[in-house]
């Protein structure tokens, strides 16, 4: 009796150990499941600085925007080493101005699966240069601003198309990021308008007010903003020959200009010597280079305030 006893009381103890634990059997643990998106940081390559700024307030710190132009040469005129040319050749994507805009893209192979015309959407309205004097300037060697005229992006109106396309590129090709495209870009693009409307206030009524520009690089702010402007071919950096000024006393004469619009501040000797004429001069930086101040926005800004001083 007493072994039937244990018998039992050893089956009761199987069937209560069998019970426990079979509920797990055949089970694992499972590794938690996350739904962050991989890290990557896509590397664009701009052109020039308005470009390099437009992507890098679209993209933040989504993507690695590069502009390696140096600070002293005209990014339409830069001549790239063999190793920048390869970088732009590597990038996710890779940012034209078009209009003619760094001619070295026409005599390079670049992706075009990777390779984004910024302004194509307004091409149809580029301005054709009739002609214009060759001439040198900086490291860029000698050039001549014939053909298209390329400064697109000082009709605020353009800029904001050209920025467009930046944001469209980036969500065909990076969709899982486009609440912080269209952030970037809502953001731009309210800048952009604000400055287009503050300009076209600062000039009303005054547009036949006549200009003299120090290069021919104004041609679509002007069109934009109604703006009476005719060009030389002087830099800020040099004083103009004799020549030069028996031309520009000729071209004020005809044109009844007492400003004179310049992509830089100009010499000392220089002013000193348009006062004696009673030309007045201020600054209107293209920015077609990294500013040494601030960035594309503060810069335009203070462009448009210079502005206010000739027509207000």
């Amino acid at each position: 009796m007493k072994n039937v006893l244990v018998m039992l009381v050893l089956s009761w103890s199987l069937v209560l150990v069998g019970c426990a634990g079979g509920g797990d059997e055949g089970q694992t643990e499972q590794p938690e499941q996350t739904t962050s998106e991989p890290a990557y940081n896509p590397s664009i390559y701009a052109v020039n600085y308005p470009l390099a700024y437009f992507a890098g307030r679209i993209a933040g710190d989504r993507a690695r925007v590069e502009f390696p132009v140096p600070p002293d040469i005209d990014p339409a005129f830069w001549r790239p080493a063999p190793e920048a040319v390869a970088a732009f050749q590597d990038a996710d994507l890779i940012l034209l101005n078009g209009a003619t805009y760094a001619k070295w893209t026409s005599s390079v192979s670049l992706p075009s699966s990777r390779t984004v015309n910024t302004s194509e959407a307004f091409a149809g309205r580029y301005i054709v240069i009739a002609d214009a004097a060759t001439h040198s300037h900086g490291p860029g060697g000698e050039h001549a601003h014939t053909g298209t005229a390329f400064t697109t992006w000082l009709d605020f109106g353009q800029a904001v198309e050209q920025a467009r396309s930046i944001r469209d590129a980036l969500i065909e090709r990076w969709p899982m990021q486009s609440a912080r495209w269209n952030e970037g870009f809502t953001a731009l693009e309210k800048d952009l308008r604000s400055l287009d409307t503050d300009l076209q206030n600062s000039v009303a009524g005054r547009q036949s007010l006549p200009l003299v520009a120090s290069h021919p690089v104004y041609q679509y702010l002007a069109r934009r903003y109604s703006l009476n402007i005719a060009s030389v071919m002087w830099e800020p950096g040099e004083f103009p020959s004799e020549t030069q000024w028996r031309d520009f006393a000729a071209l004020v004469n005809e044109t009844g200009a007492a400003w004179m619009l310049w992509e830089g501040e100009p010499l000392a000797a220089t002013l000193e010597r348009l006062e004696e004429m009673g030309i007045s001069s201020v600054v209107f930086d293209p920015c077609g280079n990294t500013p040494d101040d601030g960035d594309f926005l503060s810069a335009m800004s203070a462009n448009v305030e210079r502005i206010k001083s000739v027509y207000q």
